[in-house]
């Protein structure tokens, strides 16, 4: 196997951790190429990113054209989709060479020349007050919001932004969009869950609009957005123990009761 390691250099302890994950790597007589993560590459068997998982969003995006996988190693801070622990980075070259993991694809957005892997938000230009939000799928007008911004997200990324805006948990293989008013200013906005080959239109009568995908890119002043699923999937290498329930657990302490302290 090839593998390629990219680390994210602005994150803190990436040095040294790269330095295990290269040693192991060696040990296991695997062969790798290091990255830049603004200079990506192709011709890989598998790719090792090094982050949090914004590192992962950037990476998996890319390699997706290819059907290459991404196996993330945690230095973040929830890390949803980079699971593996620094601790574990010395078992990396094992892991690989025995083929210890699991392969999952993973669902993405497009909307002009951007895919996203968690969302695609759209905001009015101007962020300083409210914007009038008209909302159309499969080119039907459903509603419309006068709210901060409106939130487009895959199953994996609704345990990001839309989870923070009110919006529910999708299991990723789960075959749909959700989407997120932000801030609604009324009472009766509901965040809905559409078929993923849905195409979502959103336009605004009073202002241009911005579109950030995946809190990475940003294309502004446009007058509509239209939003579709990618035809590309994001391809994610996790633990052979990977258990999307186990993760909300985990990270988000989902259905654990609280302790007493009395």
């Amino acid at each position: 196997m090839k593998i390629a390691v990219i680390p994210n250099k602005k994150v803190a302890h990436s040095n040294e951790v790269l330095e295990q994950l290269k040693l192991s790597l060696e040990t296991s007589e695997i062969e790798y190429d290091i990255l830049d993560m603004d200079n990506l590459k192709t011709g890989y068997d598998l790719v090792c990113a090094i982050g949090g998982d914004g590192t992962i969003l950037k990476t998996s995006r890319f390699y997706a054209k290819y059907s290459t996988a991404v196996m993330g190693i945690n230095l973040g801070r929830l890390g949803f989709l980079s699971l593996i622990s620094p601790d574990d980075v010395s078992k990396i070259g094992t892991i690989i060479k025995n083929k210890e993991y699991t392969i999952r694809e993973r669902m993405m957005l497009k909307s002009l020349d951007c895919s996203a892997l968690n969302d695609i938000v759209i905001k009015g230009h101007s962020s300083a007050r409210t914007s009038k939000f008209d909302l159309y799928i499969n080119d039907r007008l459903v509603s419309d919001y006068i709210a901060d911004g409106i939130i487009v997200a895959t199953p994996t990324g609704s345990t990001a932004y839309g989870l923070s805006a009110g919006g529910p948990i999708l299991h990723p293989a789960v075959d749909a969009m959700v989407i997120v008013p932000i801030c609604a200013h009324t009472m009766t906005a509901r965040p809905l869950v559409v078929p993923a080959d849905s195409t979502v239109t959103i336009k605004s009568s009073d202002e241009t609009l911005d579109m950030i995908c995946d809190g990475q890119t940003t294309v502004k002043e446009l007058t509509e957005v239209k939003i579709e699923h990618d035809t590309n999937k994001a391809i994610l290498a996790f633990p052979k123990n990977y258990k999307f329930y186990s993760v909300l657990r985990n990270k988000l302490h989902w259905g654990i009761s609280p302790v007493s302290e009395g």
